[in-house]
């Protein structure tokens, strides 16, 4: 039966508290950021709208690049002026959910599947989506020996990042589609869904105590430094081979009570997306720095390229998926059919875009009226 969608962002909430909630990164105490980004302040700057601080969160993903270079390269402290870019890392779009909505955060680097779940669950009141950020960065990726073509996966163990995450709808959809049933909620069925947290999932498969994985950028890569093997891009199941992989949302409140920080975040974003689009080795680089900088170690060289070529980083939030990927929910029984409508609100993003010279973006009819 499918999940009711309040006992399902319950159940998730109680996973969620098992976790480190969020790593807060005030980007300081003599980092080599915090030296980039002082150096990008330009002197007799003034806070913005009289903020101390905005806080940004991401997750430690290339699929998050846009926050990674955008971090290291000092653009958001650059737009902020004398108002603190302060950051939270995650690794879990649930738990940034709740920090946006407890104020933890103001803007967040996000996946789409927690954006609409945290919209739903709010009915509408939470957060809005203001920005896109990156296409495509996922992969089914298996290990040969035991899986040769997409029919062998049935009867394995694949492993997602977690129960109602972006990947986990999008796998039990893909699931659905070769005509096999999982029970949504405990992950049995025709193919067994282990939740993994993306730090273990290489061990795991190495391990063999999985098959394989459906995972974002830089895990996937990881895992074919393993051994493992790509069976399936997920941007080949998408028309153009363009799906929303990572959105810009923010806290409705501070939308609302302060929209000049917003733009200079956004403009920042902007920023970042251009630089990275016409510096790819250099914007690898600096995420790959930005990387080792929040988790201690950065990726190796064979890792990174492998997961850099699959992601395209785009402004457009890439709308009409958005909605695609709610009805894979929907049919997955992991979310009632929700009213998106109003979800977006990319009059900032569109004001900013028309100043660079660059081409609007449209909300595919879910933008605020």
């Amino acid at each position: 039966m499918p999940v009711n969608r309040s006992t399902f962002l319950r159940r998730g909430i109680a996973v969620i508290a098992a976790l480190p909630l969020l790593t807060l990164a005030a980007c300081g105490y003599g980092s080599k950021s915090d030296d980039n980004e002082t150096a990008k302040v330009a002197a007799g700057s003034k806070k913005i709208d009289g903020l101390d601080s905005v806080k940004i969160g991401y997750f430690g993903n290339l699929t998050h690049a846009t926050a990674l270079v955008g971090r290291e390269q000092g653009l958001f402290q650059k737009e902020l002026g004398a108002t603190k870019a302060e950051y939270a890392t995650f690794n879990a779009g649930p738990s940034e959910i709740e920090a946006l909505n407890s104020g933890s955060i103001d803007i967040g680097w996000i996946g789409p599947s927690p954006a609409i779940n945290g919209y739903t669950k709010s009915d509408g009141k939470s957060l809005k989506i203001i920005g896109g950020s990156a296409s495509g960065g996922v992969k089914l990726v298996v290990n040969p020996k035991k899986i040769k073509s997409l029919k062998d996966v049935k009867g394995k163990k694949i492993a997602t990042p977690q129960l109602g995450n972006t990947q986990d709808v999008a796998f039990l959809n893909w699931v659905a589609d070769q005509g096999w049933k999982v029970d949504a909620e405990s992950g049995k069925g025709d193919v067994t869904v282990v939740r993994t947290d993306n730090k273990i999932t290489p061990d795991a498969f190495k391990a063999g105590s999985i098959d394989g994985a459906w995972v974002p950028e830089p895990t996937a890569s990881k895992l074919v430094a393993e051994g493992g093997k790509v069976l399936l891009d997920e941007s080949t199941l998408w028309p153009d081979k363009k799906f929303v992989i990572t959105n810009i949302i923010v806290s409705q409140k501070f939308l609302k009570a302060h929209p000049k920080a917003v733009e200079a975040v956004l403009k920042a974003s902007v920023e970042s997306n251009k630089w990275i689009n016409a510096n790819p080795d250099e914007a690898k680089a600096a995420a790959n720095k930005q990387l080792g900088i929040d988790s201690g170690k950065e990726l190796p060289t064979d890792v990174l390229d492998s997961a850099w070529k699959s992601i395209q980083f785009t402004n457009d939030p890439l709308a009409s998926t958005l909605n695609t990927e709610a009805e894979h929910a929907v049919k997955a029984g992991l979310l009632e059919k929700p009213n998106l409508t109003g979800i977006y609100d990319l009059s900032i993003l569109n004001k900013v875009l028309k100043a660079e010279g660059e081409s609007t973006v449209d909300a595919a009819g879910l933008g605020t009226s």
